[in-house]
């Protein structure tokens, strides 16, 4: 059986303001996120880190091979209305978060299709509810706000209306990034290092 709810992810709606995107609550099914949890990657520091440099046990594996498999990529291409097989799919994971994250952004035009997908129990704050916003401004105008638990979704395509951030907060905070890039822009081979990775790697050679 598969860990994805695929047909709760087809019955929903896309909706269009400020930008095509869906929010889908348990599209990981619930019976299968004790599991993934206690195997999730061991991440000791905020920051985003590539799935393919970090360690993680064999149902969280499992989850990364549903998630890079082309019937989800069909799925998505389908309720979007764009083929996604020549893009490049990159994944990262994050465990904790940092006071400095959260900042309204829009993403990157090399990224066509973003997927975030959350891992905590339970969330009681209105800080780090990641919103999708309609000014790039303003984090009280928004038309989205999700919660960062429960294997909940939240897709969209990307354009110069997609913004969106968290209020400020600080702990664990699990969730797992996906995008589907321009080939000719991302890092042949594999997924592409955060800068966080880069960071990391310098202070390594550093202490030595």
């Amino acid at each position: 059986m598969s860990s994805l709810d695929l047909e709760e992810f087809d019955r929903t709606l896309l909706q269009r303001d400020p930008c095509d995107f869906l929010v889908v609550p348990n599209f990981i099914r619930p019976e299968f996120m004790s599991e993934i949890n206690r195997d999730y990657p061991e991440i000791s520091e905020p920051g985003s880190w590539s799935a393919d440099d970090v360690r993680y046990g064999p149902t969280f594996s499992n989850l990364l091979e549903e998630l890079r498999s082309s019937n989800l990529r069909d799925h998505i291409s389908a309720k979007f209305g764009i083929d996604l097989e020549p893009f490049q799919l990159q994944i990262g994971v994050r465990r904790f978060a940092e006071l400095s994250d959260g900042n309204i952004h829009n993403d990157s035009r090399s990224k066509f299709i973003t997927a975030l997908i959350y891992f905590n129990d339970t969330w009681t704050s209105e800080a780090g509810r990641l919103r999708l916003l309609r000014d790039s401004a303003n984090i009280e105008d928004y038309t989205a706000e999700i919660e960062p638990t429960d294997g909940t979704l939240f897709i969209f395509r990307r354009s110069e209306h997609s913004y969106h951030g968290f209020k400020p907060c600080e702990g664990e905070r699990r969730s797992l990034q996906m995008y589907w890039v321009n080939p000719k822009r991302g890092r042949r081979g594999g997924p592409k290092r955060t800068p966080e990775f880069w960071r990391r790697f310098k202070r390594l050679l550093k202490t030595g």
